[in-house]
Parts: structure tokens; sequence; C-alpha cells
């Protein structure tokens, strides 16, 4: 059968989980391999999906009052230099820019692995009084980063992004909009992407290069691994004093202003495919899909059938929903496996009979279930199956997180659990680096976030048995 030769054509997730995500990257059309290393082709099926997120990402900022801005591609050696802490968290990954047409630079131009440094230099050419403030920024673009592996989509030299930058008059404000950043993404997450998050503050270990605290959203994978999804910089004042911005307040004193950083990248892309995708593909939630519902005629040689289908098609479109025809030649079986393969979310058959009976089945990517609707209710039927292939993803992928996140109370049971189940590490901690530093060499786990919805274990730590500060998940991540 075609749908068979289709399957055997990607590795099953359950023999090898990183093949099976390549075959799919490659065989749905997402990606492609340049001639440099680490270097992608986005194909328009996968730059398609971040257009869609961009699109409704870009609206959820501006309702934040963020503008958008573009700065420069180079950053001189010493602009970056200004921020210590932040130069060195980024200096090996940092490609260089020596030479211009034939000569010979004077100075070193980085090509951006991030744009803190060519932001402040702005504000500080532009903040001069509590009327400037805040300034919302916000540029989609890409940064480049020398990573010594790679992978499609997770790990990327060159990779698309955005990077919100903000300046705000007082400490408190700034935490605020830190926060709330962080809850565009994490409701971007579930209710657009279908994807559960957990959401809490990093380490001091794991936080930004530069940043006083670091928000984030980890998201589970399909292998139980977990996926820094998004991420929220509360900066403080340090790159405002390294930058000398400074603003006359409503007192009329001069001072520094407090600044946020947050972004997402095209890595939410390999976390749809990894959150909930099969064996047979690609499985896409709805509203960031390019094709939400493929028309697919059978037997389109019978007279009438591909008009119809066709009217149909159209109807969808005018409807505001994103609709295709299949009218090639190839078989429904083909068909079929190729728009399982790409995550196609609905796919409505129209044949002979069902003109007879003024219908067409709509058949849901998510679980193959099958729906005979007339034709009077096409509109509405369409949008409520869309609707519920999203509900049916989430609450699939919610199920993977809750059934894999465990509790342990020492070192041994937490190294046990994930060695046997993978999954989130639940545990108290002591707040002490060189405990997380054990938990990562003796039981392979990174700390992912101290949730903001904490609970009580235990009294102590699990490593060091000293009295707890707070709850912790662990995990193995991407």
């Amino acid at each position: 059968m075609a749908n068979d030769k289709k399957v055997e054509q990607i590795t099953d997730m359950e023999v090898d989980f990183a093949q099976w995500f390549t075959d799919v990257c490659r065989k749905a059309e997402l990606i492609d391999y340049s001639s440099i290393k680490g270097v992608f082709i986005y194909r328009p099926y996968g730059y398609a999906i971040w257009e869609n997120m961009q699109k409704i990402l870009d609206a959820e900022f501006k309702k934040c009052g963020v503008e958008n801005v573009y700065m420069p591609l180079l950053i001189p050696e010493s602009l970056l230099q200004r921020e210590k802490d932040h130069v060195e968290g980024f200096a090996p990954e940092c490609a260089w820019v020596t030479v211009g047409g034939s000569e010979t630079l004077e100075e070193r131009y980085c090509v951006r692995p991030t744009s803190e440094t060519l932001f402040c230099e702005h504000f500080h050419n532009i903040i001069h009084s509590h009327r400037d403030l805040p300034k919302c920024y916000n540029q989609w673009c890409s940064v480049l980063r020398w990573e010594k592996s790679s992978r499609p989509f997770l790990r990327h030299r060159e990779f698309l992004w955005q990077e919100g930058h903000t300046m705000h008059a007082t400490a408190e404000e700034a935490e605020a909009y830190t926060q709330r950043m962080l809850n565009v993404y994490a409701d971007f997450c579930e209710n657009v992407l279908a994807m559960p998050v957990t959401r809490g503050r990093k380490t001091d270990k794991e936080k930004f290069n530069g940043a006083e605290a670091t928000y984030a959203i980890e998201c589970m994978m399909h292998d139980r691994k977990a996926l820094q999804a998004g991420t929220s910089h509360y900066f403080g004042d340090g790159f405002a004093r390294a930058f000398d911005i400074t603003f006359t307040d409503k007192n009329n004193q001069r001072v520094n202003p407090f600044q946020t950083s947050w972004g997402v990248s095209t890595r939410l892309i390999g976390g749809i495919i990894m959150t909930h995708g099969d064996n047979n593909g690609l499985v896409l939630p709805p509203k960031v899909a390019p094709t939400q519902l493929i028309v697919v005629p059978v037997a389109a040689h019978k007279p009438g059938v591909a008009e119809k289908a066709q009217e149909l098609c159209d109807r969808l479109n005018a409807a505001g929903y994103r609709a295709k025809i299949d009218l090639s030649d190839n078989s429904m079986g083909w068909k079929c496996a190729e728009y399982e393969m790409k995550g196609v979310p609905v796919r409505v058959e129209m044949g002979p009979r069902d003109m007879a009976n003024n219908s067409c089945v709509m058949v849901r990517r998510d679980n193959g279930e099958k729906t005979v609707v007339s034709l009077d209710e096409l509109e509405q039927k369409a949008g409520e199956l869309l609707e519920a292939v999203h509900n049916g993803l989430f609450e699939k992928a919610k199920r993977n997180l809750e059934e894999h996140t465990y509790v342990a109370h020492t070192l041994d049971e937490a190294k046990e659990l994930q060695e046997k189940n993978g999954g989130f590490i639940k545990t108290m901690w002591c707040g002490e680096l060189d405990c997380e530093l054990q938990m990562k060499e003796k039981a392979g786990m990174s700390s992912r976030c101290i949730p903001f919805n904490q609970e009580h274990l235990d009294d102590v730590c699990p490593v060091c048995g000293k009295p707890a500060k707070c709850e912790v998940y662990w995990g193995v991540a991407y």
C-alpha cells in the first residue's frame, strides 16, 4: 500500500528518535542542508510555518506596546567588549569579519550572535528623559553562533528568531515586563502550538550572560527530553551602566534605566515536530499549519467530481481557512500518505457518492477519525474539527508531560528515575551550585527551572541533605 510505503521511509521514533526527527524534517520538505556545516536552508513549507508563527506573535507583541526595528548585522569588537559577562559568554560562538573587500580591517566585526550591545548603543543615543521611556523594541532577524554540532531547527549556526529589548524607568516596571513577555510565550505555546509548558526561573548557573534573572518556559518532547522553548531576561541596570545610558527622572536626577530582553526562535518548529509528530510524519497544530485543510477528490475522473471539490476548496478559503486542493494524477493512497507526512490537520474527501449525498468526509490528522459532514455545514464543521485537532494535540502532549514528571527525594532516586523513565524529575534544592553540579555529573540532568508554582516535596536537599530553599525541575535537554 502507498501508505505503508510512505511510513517505511521514516525511521520509527521508537527505534531511533534522532533519525526519525531528521527524516521528518527532510521528507516533509521543511529544511535542507547547505554547503556550510550547520547552516540550513528553510524550504517553503518550513518557512511558511515560521511566517505563521511570526504573524501571530508579532500581533501579540504589539498589544504590549512593542515596535519593530532592525539593527546592523555586524558588531564592532570594541562595542562587544563593553559588557564583560555578556561577551565572555558568547566568545566561543562568535564569528568574525576581518577583511572588507581586499583590505584588512582596523577592527574586527562580530556577526551578531545577539544584539544587546547594539540596542544599548542606540538607547544611549535616544534616551534622555523619563518622557522617552519606556522603549519597547523588537527585531525579527537571523543570528550566527559558531556551534560545534548541529541539528535541523534545534541547533543551527545561523537561525531565525525575534529578540525584544526594552528600557524602563523603574526596576519594578522592567521586572513586570520581563514576566509579561514570558507569559506571552507561554500562552502562544499552549494556545497556538498546543505545547504545554512549565514556567519558571532559571538558576544562576543557567541564566543568560549579563542578566540578573532569566525566566523560561520548558516543554517536554515525545522522547521525554526537555526543550527550552522561550526565555525572558531581566537585566537590571547593568547594561545601562556599562553603556552609560542615563535619563533625567521626574525629580530631575540623572539615573540609569532598567532593561529586559526576550526571544524565541525557529527552534519552536523543532518543538512542534518532537511534541506532535508520529511515525507517519509531521502533525501540525492548525493555527500555524501552512495548509489547514487539503481537499482530495475521490475518483476525480468521474463527471463533476473535480469541479465540486474545487467548489469546496473555494468555499473554505472564502471563509478564512487556509485550504488547498490536489487535482494531480497521483493515486489516492499516495495523496493520503503525502498529506499525512506534511501534517495537514484535516483532509477533505469528495467523491461521487458524497456528491449524491450533499456531503464530504473530513479526516483528522491527529487521530485518523473520519466525520461525514453535510455541505450545508461545511464552513462551521471545518472550524470545529480544526479546534478539535488543536485540543486533541494539547491533551495528548499534556498527558505525556504529567505522566512523565516524577518526584525524587534523593540523588540516587533522581538518577534511577531519569535512567528508567526520562522526563522531568522534581526535587527540592538547597540553592547551592555544588549540588546543581553534582546532579548534572551523577544523574546526567541539568536544572530546567525553578517553577513559579512551588510545591513542598521535602524539607531537605536530595544531594547534600541541608535545608531546602525551593523546588527545581531537572531533566535531559536538547
